[in-house]
């Protein structure tokens, strides 16, 4: 019979009695969000019963006062003068700093060391086994101590190493030259943002075009020009500057460039190292998951381990390194509150300063809760997209 012409049973009318599943659902579910409902009001009223009687204010009235509280490094303008709002994003940006940069590098490194201990060099295998066995034992905090040492341990300023010109290290961090930003610089990023996203339309339509009449069409060509091409000619019309801030040694410090902080260096260098060890496996694990068949196949075809690898196995593999892959991303997003045992002042230290200074912990605390929230959600929405986007769909 056709589904569309069947008969649904008729619902049994609702009996006020426990003898129905149905009533003994409802009652069991209002039970639960009473019980739940009852608990957070008794939290919530015994903390500001306790509040009031040590005579602590409470809102976030306070995120409008002076903070007097110095950081060394932000990406943004910022000086004591500034306000307890200002103050905390700068923890916030510095946060996303590590957590940004550490996640792609930890990619790129685990990805290779990954890749490493499958390789047929026996030497190569080894020695990436090794790394992971020891880095995944290691404690990170551990790690993170361990790193600010050894660059601790640097020389000054005045004996700074110079591996290649215009570029020092010392204990005060590493200085090398800096470009003077101007709006020029500002037009061309924004022209080249402009050519990825028109390079991914031209992309997704020579795609189209090829699977409709089966001719291949070159991406490359038009890659270059917008991506490259459209930028420099955004930064020439705009007057091409082009001033470089050299670093030179002044007194006991070095003046101008750009500096990366020891403590920031330490934090990212742990973090990274660490986190690689993990995201190793997961590649293994995803390349090790694709069939043999899939090898001999494209090797009969004459495709070189390289070619194979990149445009057969990975593909595929990516659909079960994905999930794991997002679980990393996250660690390391989280495990960046460590900061604090270094010194680098991410919105863990900020906060924690905040509430010493004012008496807001439990504004401080939420604060700290909702930033690594927001952060580790859209880490999780952005990873469930491109896991859904390469899925295999079913016909």
């Amino acid at each position: 019979m056709d589904p569309r012409y069947r008969r649904k049973p008729p619902k049994r009318p609702l009996r006020l009695s426990w003898a129905d599943e149905r009533v003994r659902g409802i009652v069991w579910q209002i039970l639960v969000v009473g019980a739940i409902g009852s608990v957070i009001w008794w939290l919530w009223s015994n903390t500001v019963h306790n509040l009031e009687v040590r005579r602590i204010a409470t809102g976030f009235g306070f995120l409008n006062r002076e903070a007097g509280l110095p950081i060394a490094e932000s990406l943004i303008e910022y000086d004591p003068t500034h306000t307890y709002f200002r103050a905390l994003l700068v923890g916030v940006l510095n946060t996303l700093k590590v957590a940004v940069v550490g996640i792609v590098l930890a990619t790129i490194l685990g990805t290779l060391i990954g890749i490493a201990r499958l390789s047929k060099n026996y030497l190569v295998a080894k020695l990436s086994a090794f790394y992971v066995e020891v880095i995944r034992d290691l404690p990170l905090l551990l790690q993170l101590l361990f790193w600010y040492t050894i660059l601790q341990g640097l020389p000054g300023p005045r004996q700074a190493l110079q591996p290649i010109e215009g570029v020092f290290l010392s204990n005060r961090g590493m200085k090398m030259p800096a470009l003077v930003w101007e709006n020029a610089h500002t037009a061309a990023m924004v022209a080249f943002v402009a050519g990825i996203v028109l390079t991914w339309l031209y992309a997704r339509q020579a795609r189209a075009k090829q699977m409709a009449d089966g001719q291949p069409r070159k991406v490359w060509p038009a890659a270059v020009a917008l991506m490259a091409g459209l930028p420099v000619l955004t930064w020439q019309v705009m007057g091409a500057p082009w001033e470089i801030d050299w670093p030179a040694l002044r007194g006991f410090n070095f003046r101008g460039g750009m500096n990366i902080s020891p403590e920031y260096a330490a934090l990212l260098i742990g973090l990274v190292t660490y986190t690689a060890g993990f995201i190793a496996e997961v590649v293994r694990a995803g390349i090790l998951s694709v069939n043999q068949g899939q090898w001999e196949a494209a090797q009969a075809l004459g495709l070189r381990h390289g070619s194979v690898l990149r445009l057969i196995v990975m593909p595929q593999a990516l659909r079960v390194i994905i999930p794991p892959m997002t679980s990393n991303y996250l660690n390391l997003t989280k495990n960046s509150s460590l900061a604090v045992a270094i010194g680098y002042q991410d919105i863990v230290s900020i906060a924690n300063t905040t509430l010493n200074q004012t008496g807001q912990a439990i504004e401080g605390i939420a604060i700290i809760m909702a930033v690594y929230l927001s952060i580790s959600l859209s880490i999780s929405l952005f990873m469930n997209w491109y896991n859904a986007k390469i899925a295999l769909v079913e016909r």
